[in-house]
C-alpha cells in the first residue's frame, strides 16, 4: 500500500468519486472523464492547489486527505515518454489520451504521472470506476490552513 495526498475544500473532503476532475477536467484528462488526482506529498498537494488560486487569496475551508492505495495495480508513466510541452501551463491535448488509453484498458487503478510543477516528484490518479476502486480509503482527514505567506 501506498499513502498519497490530497487537499480539497470541505464539501468535497468525503467524495473520491472524480466528480471535479469530470466536471471540468485536468492537466490528465478532458471534462467528461472521472479521475481522483492526489499528490506523492502534502508539500506537492499544497502546490497544486496554489497554482490556480487567484493571486493573494488564501483558500479557505480546505482539508488534507491521506489517501492509501494499492502498490499493485500502478501503472508509471515516465516523463521522457511524454510530448514536448507536457509540463506546459497549457499542455498538449495528446496527454490526455495517455489517461483514457489507461481508463479505457483498464489493467490499473492507478496512473503515476510526473508533476509538472515539481521535478521528480509525482502526482497519483485514481480511476475510480475500476474494480479496485474499493481499496482506495481514506486513512485520515484534517484541517488544512494555508500559510499566508504562500501568497505574496
Amino acid at each position: 500500500m501506498i499513502d498519497v495526498f490530497r487537499i480539497t475544500t470541505g464539501p468535497y473532503a468525503n467524495d473520491l468519486s472524480g466528480t471535479g476532475a469530470k466536471l471540468v477536467g485536468g492537466r490528465w484528462n478532458r471534462p467528461g472523464i472521472s479521475v481522483l488526482y492526489t499528490s506523492s506529498s502534502r508539500a506537492l498537494a499544497t502546490l497544486e492547489v496554489l497554482v490556480h488560486a487567484p493571486i493573494f487569496a488564501v483558500p479557505k475551508d480546505y482539508f488534507v486527505l491521506t489517501i492509501r492505495l494499492p502498490e499493485d495495480s500502478m501503472q508509471t508513466v515516465p516523463a521522457d515518454h511524454l510530448p514536448d510541452g507536457w509540463d506546459a501551463t497549457q499542455p498538449p491535448e495528446s496527454i490526455k489520451d495517455i489517461t483514457e488509453e489507461w481508463i479505457r484498458e483498464g489493467r490499473f487503478l492507478v496512473l503515476k504521472v510526473p508533476s509538472a510543477i515539481v521535478l521528480h516528484e509525482y502526482n497519483y490518479l485514481v480511476n475510480p470506476a475500476h474494480p479496485r476502486a474499493l481499496e482506495v480509503y481514506t486513512l485520515d482527514k484534517q484541517p488544512y490552513r494555508f500559510d499566508p505567506r504562500l501568497m505574496r
